[in-house]
């Protein structure tokens, strides 16, 4: 019986999470419950699985969970404490953290802090604070393990080889919805056609992400933190159809490649099961209805957010935790029609232009970086529309 906590339990990747742990109610129990503030499917959710914690992010939500869970037995929490609380939980071996955004890092750490093993679909975590992770889960001996789709291909693909034999990896992206749109149409189009991606049912935030290629770029820091390979092993290659999601090359020239369906639940069911494989209850891929697998060149100019995600990482320090801060600004402005596409590697890269950097930020300064970042990104915003 694995005993989880997870955080981010009523976005598409938590509620994916939950239905894989219902496939298999003798493998796993769910000790924690937090979400940032869907409270009408956080409470749903608690009333099934019954967990000792549930947390909301949004501290003003906090009174209507405790009034909805009176008589349950279930404590509610509320704030940035109360997720960490819910995170680092005595009762759970596992954190499953999914909080999307810099909202995850915190709880994260925590986890890891208080001893728990960590199965991660948060990548800002490790764009962030990849190093500071890193070594806290080395230092008390824990496991974590990647949701991603291309970080858990990879992790597959790296099964009983030594790290000295790899020569380098490819990280596959679907090229997003823009993929093929002329340079000249980019700038002017909006977050209502960002979100029409072609393979991927995914969350808004991360739909934006893969449409600007910044959530390709966030997964090479992710790799580069998760697996010790430097940005020069990290390749990226276009792969409309989704079907391999990461390629490994060793050093004889030899290539594996994990493939299966665009599906989370792959995944999930992986990291949550390492080192057994399950059963699937979802559909297997079916390699006869494979008609063609192609690969591209990303665009790096059409699409800069890919490359200045390569530049912050090769300057390491805190310019991670910039880029990640002024890209959650800008998607969400993004998001509520406020600027539009081409608005967001501009926003972005002024942010970083300003930065002054710290070269080995501990977590306080990490957050003051990101409050920092939020602000100014903000504020570019404001300046354009006074000009």
């Amino acid at each position: 019986m694995k005993k989880i906590s997870l955080i981010g339990s009523t976005g598409s990747i938590g509620r994916q999470t939950l239905e894989v742990v219902a496939a298999h109610p003798d493998r796993f129990q769910v000790m924690a419950l937090a979400a940032r503030q869907s409270i009408d499917l956080l409470v749903e959710q608690a009333l099934r699985f019954r967990p000792q914690v549930v947390a909301v992010l949004d501290e003003k939500l906090l009174p209507q969970l405790e009034q909805r869970l009176q008589g349950t037995g279930m404590q509610a929490l509320g704030g940035m404490a109360g997720v960490v609380e819910a995170a680092r939980i005595d009762s759970a071996d596992w954190l499953v953290s999914s909080l999307v955004g810099m909202a995850g890092l915190q709880p994260s750490l925590a986890a890891l802090q208080a001893g728990k093993h960590l199965a991660l679909a948060n990548k800002e975590t490790l764009v962030v604070a990849g190093q500071l992770m890193m070594e806290t889960a080395r230092r008390n001996s824990l496991q974590v393990l990647p949701i991603d789709s291309e970080h858990s291909a990879l992790f597959q693909c790296f099964q009983g080889q030594p790290m000295e034999s790899v020569a380098r990896v490819i990280i596959t992206a679907s090229g997003g919805p823009f993929r093929t749109l002329p340079k000249e149409q980019l700038p002017g189009l909006t977050s209502a056609q960002a979100l029409k991606h072609p393979t991927w049912n995914m969350g808004a935030k991360i739909t934006i992400d893969s449409a600007s290629l910044m959530n390709k770029g966030f997964e090479v820091l992710e790799a580069h933190h998760l697996f010790g390979l430097s940005l020069e092993q990290v390749d990226v290659w276009v792969h409309p159809q989704s079907i391999i999601h990461s390629l490994v090359e060793f050093v004889d020239g030899s290539v594996l490649a994990q493939l299966g369906p665009p599906d989370m639940r792959t995944p999930i069911s992986y990291a949550l099961s390492y080192p057994e494989r399950w059963a699937p209850i979802w559909s297997r891929l079916e390699l006869k209805h494979m008609r063609e697998l192609t690969f591209e060149e990303p665009r790096w100019d059409d699409f800069p957010c890919l490359k200045l995600a390569f530049e912050c990482g090769r300057k390491g320090g805190s310019w991670s935790a910039v880029l990640n801060a002024a890209n959650e600004v800008a998607v969400e402005l993004f998001l509520q029609n406020r600027i539009l596409f081409g608005d967001l590697p501009r926003m972005i890269e002024t942010t970083l232009e300003a930065h002054t950097p710290i070269a080995q930020p501990d977590l306080a300064q990490l957050l003051e970086v990101d409050a920092w970042a939020r602000q100014f990104a903000a504020g570019t915003l404001r300046a354009s529309s006074q000009a």
